[in-house]
């Protein structure tokens, strides 16, 4: 059995949990929307955890951050104003803010407390919130999109929690709705969709709802994520336009560092298990 020196996440409907050996707590609180905790641990750095959630640690965050932005702005033929609805530890944000082409990046958490503690914490994800190009607004995500012009926006990235608490109303056919409404012509909505090896049956529902929304064309997207459960986890695309095939030779060249993304992994990203063509089928 672990000690009180290991932060453990337990999975109960999969029989698993993950852990991190911990140095000591540099924080928590209870905001208006959720329970914060800050950790040292003693491999992985800093690590953010929400409502008992690991969220982000130092160590591991770009494989989730790079490849919730880079996959989807390369299929898209030319973004330039995009949308993060959550995002509040500004990782997606810098990210997105790489890609010189990109006119605006409008993050939209409900939870000011989750960025304000990212700067305290994780100053290197939040290294691109004085960009002129950045927008930063704590309010509903649900409701911009909603209130939103129509065609409005060329990219929405849904880097949210769990589908439970503030994040639900992101998983269903009317925020979808909402999205397909907002987005511009060839407009994509890209949404991280938990682990297709413990949450298929999250996935299932996640893709329907998009369907239901108005997007006829769905690409899900693989990556590794350790501290998340299972390890290996995914994210979602649903464009206006078809998703097959993306920009390869500017991913190729690439005017920016990454640690994880480049055209070989986006193109490996987009191969699908056989268990998961067979639970679609």
């Amino acid at each position: 059995m672990l000690d009180a020196t290991w932060f453990s996440e337990a999975q109960e409907p999969s029989g698993s949990a993950f852990s991190l050996k911990i140095k000591r707590k540099l924080h928590e609180e209870q905001s208006e929307f959720q329970f914060l905790e800050i950790y040292e641990t003693e491999q992985f750095g800093n690590l953010m955890v929400i409502d008992g959630c690991t969220m982000v640690s130092t160590r591991d965050n770009f494989f989730y951050h790079e490849m919730m932005s880079h996959p989807v702005l390369y299929t898209h033929p030319n973004p330039k104003r995009v949308w993060i609805i959550g995002g509040g530890d500004c990782g997606t944000l810098r990210e997105v803010l790489k890609h010189p082409n990109v006119e605006q990046a409008v993050q939209i958490d409900i939870d000011e407390r989750v960025t304000r503690l990212a700067e305290i914490y994780f100053p290197e994800l939040c290294e691109s919130n004085q960009d002129p190009r950045a927008d930063l607004k704590f309010i509903d995500g649900i409701k911009w999109v909603k209130d939103a012009e129509p065609g409005s926006v060329d990219i929405i990235i849904v880097d949210s929690t769990d589908p439970v608490g503030p994040a639900e109303g992101l998983f269903c056919a009317d925020f979808y709705r909402d999205c397909f409404r907002a987005l511009s012509e060839n407009g994509i909505v890209v949404q991280q969709s938990e682990s297709a090896l413990l949450h298929m049956k999250i996935l299932k529902e996640m893709r329907a709802e998009m369907q239901a929304g108005g997007f006829g064309s769905l690409q899900t997207i693989f990556f590794p994520q350790c501290i998340y459960p299972s390890g290996w986890w995914s994210a979602t695309m649903a464009g206006k336009g078809d998703l097959a095939k993306f920009r390869e030779a500017d991913a190729a060249a690439k005017p920016f560092e990454t640690i994880y993304y480049n055209s070989d992994i986006h193109q490996a990203s987009l191969a699908c298990p056989e268990f998961f063509k067979k639970a679609l089928a």
